[in-house]
């Protein structure tokens, strides 16, 4: 006769289950911890603000070597996977090829505010020499109430939401020829579903012509490329979680280009697009590029094998 085993109580079972609930915090403590938070964190600011200040000169030096590189900019940019996607177009990849300096401009007020520079060389597209993106620090705290304290710090930075306080700013490029207009070839596409993601991203240089900045492009560069724009150029920057970030982004870029696909008209007939112009705007450009001097034959960028639309995924 085979006995069904029996679930024994635990020793201990007859108490309370739950020992932590009757953990109350007083007010006295709570108004310490967030004295406490509130110190943390204000001497975080201090550490980020000084950090800023002693690496400007090294980040000088660097920029003074950098411009006797070509096409450093646009290697170190277009290794970065994530953006990478975002320059989706070969002449994307082609007008990046004359960029020649990447350029931080803290905000002097708020230092995690900044605008963000593109220094381009003589080019067949824009006459724009700087192509800039200022993400604009909007105070929300009266003056009189922001005054700051012996290190600097104010009552809004403690305060400081990027959502609430940063409002990406739009500039205008002076294109040289309407056949030459990336933004009108491959325009950003907004969908009526409401949703604040553009159905297709079009070129990358809407990111400058375009308010707000959905792809946080901005912050990707200054946060991730900027710092360690060596290591990018190399091919030997990314680190844990960078697979994963790229996945998600792949997958996001195909469930764009799915809804790209069925935006189909009444007749049935796709919409014409403008492949036709770009591959010879892109046919010209790679002529132009093989005459440009000093190539650098180590690194380089092969433009129509590189960074293409991604395929939809199935």
């Amino acid at each position: 006769m085979t006995s069904k085993g029996v679930k024994r109580a635990s020793p201990g079972d007859s108490t309370e289950k739950d020992l932590l609930s009757d953990v109350k915090l007083t007010d006295e403590y709570a108004a310490k911890l967030q004295g406490i938070q509130r110190e943390l964190a204000r001497r975080e600011l201090i550490l980020e603000r000084h950090a800023q200040e002693f690496l400007l000169s090294v980040y000088e030096d660097r920029r003074s070597l950098l411009k006797g590189i070509p096409k450093f900019w646009a290697v170190a940019l277009m290794n970065h996977n994530m953006l990478a996607m975002q320059a989706q177009h070969n002449v994307d990849q082609v007008l990046l090829s004359y960029l020649e300096d990447v350029w931080v401009a803290r905000d002097l007020g708020e230092s995690r505010c900044f605008t963000l520079e593109f220094h381009f060389k003589e080019n067949p597209y824009f006459s724009n020499r700087v192509l800039k993106k200022e993400y604009r620090y909007m105070l929300h705290i009266a003056v009189e109430d922001n005054q700051p304290d012996v290190d600097g710090i104010t009552q809004s930075m403690l305060e400081f939401s990027w959502e609430r306080d940063v409002e990406p700013q739009a500039q205008k490029i002076d294109w040289k020829d309407d056949s030459k207009n990336l933004t009108k070839l491959c325009p950003q596409v907004m969908d009526d579903d409401g949703d604040d993601m553009p159905s297709e991203g079009g070129s990358f240089f809407n990111y400058f012509e375009h308010e707000g900045d959905p792809y946080n492009i901005g912050v990707l560069i200054v946060n991730n490329i900027f710092p360690e724009a060596i290591d990018y150029f190399l091919g030997q920057a990314g680190g844990d979680g960078m697979e994963e970030d790229d996945d998600a982004m792949e997958i996001d870029l195909g469930k764009r280009c799915l809804k790209k696909a069925k935006n189909i008209d009444d007749s049935g007939q796709v919409p014409v697009t403008n492949d036709i112009v770009l591959e010879a705007i892109l046919d010209q450009a790679e002529g132009e590029d093989d005459s440009q001097d000093n190539v650098n034959d180590n690194v380089s960028i092969d433009y129509r094998s590189r960074c293409k639309c991604y395929e939809p995924y199935y």
